[in-house]
């Protein structure tokens, strides 16, 4: 995106409606995916402020970058939930729409008489995604829960860390950005089942907990079947080796994934270690993980002896995964990063330059794409309540009761 250039392809989801009520992470980011591809995102906040994000982290000129990035391509109406008026505009906004992606808490929304039963039978086709901390029911569903707190739950951070030492978390807020995927996902099934089966609109109900463990790979059925409970383990991944993260003789750090049978082999030979390459014992996963500390204990002298640059460049000529950890510095410089469009350049309302993430996933024909940061607050109100059919004289009375 450059100075808000439009893509000349249609995008995927282009003639589709979306009404957003969240703030901060899970929910907007659900339609921020949405937004890139071509929907229509008409994101509701409050009057006073607005999504808290808008305050969140780095402020240029008292905004948010993240949030320049995370609303980009919605539009912004301000209403009151607490006011009749208000309501009955998101009411009607919601009637018109095919998806609805909201974050309260569970009940917050039908004690403002926006719950399912009320919209659904105003708009039978609409698809509801409802994010929250533990699901719509179950005895946690009316505490409150952070993506901190899915990630806790859903057994993420026990695992995260090294075993002599509390857990850790990683330094975004993962398990947001997780339920959202998820919130995304569910509700381009649910599109899905209505174009294809005929079927009617339906709730999508993403808990952040659940988010979370759903991606825990072999956690379950080990425990059950064997008793074996996951612990944390470092940089390394457990069961599977060599795949770890290594110091390298300028202080930089590498990670190198060698797990595969030939990589491995491969990396041994590029390492001047033919003796562990042909080792019989070594030729598999299993007998590698079983002398993973001696295999780790080897490749930690060997990175400690080079530099960085030397490291990767012996293992891109082995063909052996590896990389150096990237910090934004990294990014902006990298090769890869700029031939695949991911730095995009935008303007601030100022006029000045920024980069921003690109978009993902690349699509071939129906590419997503920029079309325009993060709104001022309440930008689009006037737009959108007359396009639902309000009068310059009811937009202003709405405004005077403090309603919008």
């Amino acid at each position: 995106m450059t100075g808000g250039q439009k893509s000349v392809a249609q995008k995927p989801l282009a003639g589709l409606k979306v009404v957003e009520l969240g703030t901060l992470i899970a929910g907007p980011f659900c339609t921020r995916i949405m937004a890139e591809f071509g929907a229509e995102v008409i994101k509701v906040e409050a009057p006073d402020g607005g999504d808290p994000l808008r305050q969140w982290r780095k402020l240029y000129e008292g905004t948010s970058l993240w949030w320049y990035v995370q609303a980009r391509n919605k539009k912004s109406v301000t209403a009151n939930l607490k006011h009749p008026e208000g309501r009955e505009f998101v009411r009607k906004l919601i009637a018109e729409a095919d998806i609805l992606v909201e974050n309260f808490r569970p009940g917050v929304l039908e004690k403002l008489g926006l719950g399912w039963d009320v919209l659904q039978a105003d708009n039978p086709g609409l698809v509801m995604v409802r994010l929250s901390g533990f699901g719509q029911t179950g005895p946690y569903k009316d505490q409150p829960g952070f993506g901190a707190v899915g990630e806790s739950m859903g057994g993420l951070r026990y695992v995260t860390g090294f075993a002599d030492r509390p857990p850790v978390r990683t330094g975004i807020s993962i398990g947001d950005s997780i339920a959202a995927l998820w919130g995304a996902l569910g509700a381009l099934m649910a599109l899905r089942h209505k174009e294809v089966n005929g079927g009617a609109g339906q709730v999508v109900d993403v808990a952040l907990y659940e988010a979370v463990f759903a991606m825990m790979e072999s956690l379950v059925p080990e425990f059950d079947v064997f008793g074996f409970v996951r612990e944390r383990t470092g940089n390394i991944m457990p069961g599977i080796t060599p795949s770890n993260t290594h110091t390298t003789k300028d202080g930089k750090h590498v990670t190198i994934g060698a797990n595969g049978d030939a990589i491995f082999k491969r990396f041994m030979l590029a390492i001047d270690r033919a003796d562990l390459a042909n080792d019989p014992a070594l030729a598999d996963n299993s007998g590698r993980d079983a002398r993973r500390d001696e295999i780790y204990a080897l490749i930690d002298q060997w990175c400690a002896a080079h530099d960085e640059a030397e490291v990767l460049s012996l293992l891109a000529a082995a063909q052996v995964p590896s990389s150096r950890v990237y910090s934004a510095v990294d990014m902006f410089s990298d090769p890869q990063f700029i031939a695949r469009q991911m730095l995009e350049i935008a303007k601030l309302p100022d006029g000045r330059d920024f980069r921003m993430p690109g978009i993902v996933p690349k699509l071939s024909e129906t590419p997503g794409s920029t079309e325009w940061i993060g709104p001022e607050l309440g930008a689009h109100t006037d737009e959108v309540l007359a396009k639902l059919g309000y009068s310059a004289t009811e937009i202003t009375g709405l405004r005077q009761s403090g309603a919008v």
